[in-house]
């Protein structure tokens, strides 16, 4: 989003992964622990009146997979704006439909990345836009089970990619 010349806000639960959204390039990042949806929509509306940001129009992209994330999320719907839900959570959650209606909002799920975006992502890749080695870690196979005990547990702070 950065590359393409967006005002990113970061919200997480963990500091270490604030450091690295604020390192590689969001402008605010927002420890969303103790911050309830509301708390969270007017930390980042005033953040926006301070530098000047539009307060609607917002691109809000969910990749916690979490019922909390994706409410937090959703509650980031301003007029005009997008919701991009990446995270997947079997958690149900609820939500009042009408506001995308009554805010001319998008809504839209993936896993990751439209297709008709590769190409761009992964010439930002080789160019060294998107910094994709600090978000990777490569993994032998044989070690797949502790790799996903680990992903279980939450032990992960970057990507898993299992080589054979």
């Amino acid at each position: 989003a950065r590359n393409v010349g967006a005002h990113v806000v970061a919200l997480d639960i963990d500091p270490a992964r604030l450091e690295v959204a604020a390192a590689q390039g969001a402008e605010l990042a927002i420890d969303s622990r103790s911050l309830d949806e509301r708390e969270l929509r007017k930390a980042i509306r005033a953040f926006a009146k301070e530098k000047g940001y539009p307060d609607t129009r917002w691109r809000v992209f969910e990749t916690s997979g979490s019922a909390a994330g994706q409410r937090a999320a959703y509650s980031l719907l301003s007029f005009a704006g997008t919701l991009g839900v990446v995270g997947f959570t079997l958690d149900k959650i609820e939500l009042r439909l009408s506001n995308i209606m009554a805010f001319d909002a998008d809504v839209f799920g993936n896993w990751g990345c439209r297709p008709a975006h590769y190409p761009t992502v992964v010439a930002d890749v080789l160019a060294g836009r998107i910094e994709l080695h600090r978000n990777v870690r490569q993994f032998p196979l044989a070690e797949i089970n502790a790799v996903i005990a680990d992903a279980q547990a939450h032990r992960l702070d970057v990507r898993a990619v299992l080589v054979p």
